[in-house]
């Protein structure tokens, strides 16, 4: 089992909170979740991405982002992305999973970067249609942190979005490790800086 850490937003801890309880009756991964709310902002970007990648992120493996309707203008949600994705000389980089949680996806949109997903989960769409466009992603996914879509638009990079009601215990440990096996190839855009402050 991989090891994983869920960077969300304090005010959807309730699905958390379910990936949790569901992972201690079907074991599936590791949870490697901690707090990082005690870093702070004033240090320089370089020392906040080191902190977290290497006293927080330490040992994961993936990184689950769940996305809900306030998570997007999250400073701390920023900082894990970034530290997940560095590849750094003690802590490497790590795979990423978004999931958009109910009333994050008005538009029932998803994004797969693994071939074995679209049989497994989406088994009714027939036609599949390759976004090429930040404004075409923002629409979609209008509550999308802006660095998970700077990776969708990045061709060295493989992510897959998935909608909440997706994972279940066939689902997710495919996503987790097709995350894994992604993060050693994955070369991230990480040219956005550092969110300094909430929104």
């Amino acid at each position: 089992m991989h090891k994983v850490f869920m960077s969300f937003h304090h005010k959807d801890q309730t699905y958390k909170d379910a990936l949790i309880d569901l992972n201690e009756r079907y074991p599936m991964f590791v949870d490697g979740s901690v707090d990082t709310g005690n870093v702070s902002d004033q240090l320089p970007d370089e020392t906040i991405r080191q902190k977290i990648r290497d006293d927080y992120l330490r040992d994961t493996t993936v990184t689950m982002v769940l996305v809900g309707q306030g998570t997007k203008g999250r400073k701390h949600v920023d900082w894990e992305i970034y530290s997940s994705m560095y590849d750094g000389l003690k802590n490497k980089r790590s795979g990423i999973l978004a999931v958009l949680l109910p009333g994050a996806n008005p538009g029932n949109y998803y994004t797969v970067a693994h071939e074995n997903e679209k049989s497994s989960l989406y088994p009714e769409t027939a036609n599949w249609t390759t976004v090429k466009s930040r404004a075409e992603y923002e629409r979609r996914y209008p509550y999308l942190p802006d660095r998970i879509i700077d990776n969708l638009l990045n061709n060295e990079a493989k992510l897959s979005v998935v909608p909440w009601e997706k994972l279940d215990t066939n689902s997710l440990p495919m996503l987790i490790n097709n995350a894994f096996e992604a993060r050693t190839s994955n070369k991230y855009d990480l040219s956005r800086a550092m969110r300094r402050a909430n929104t």
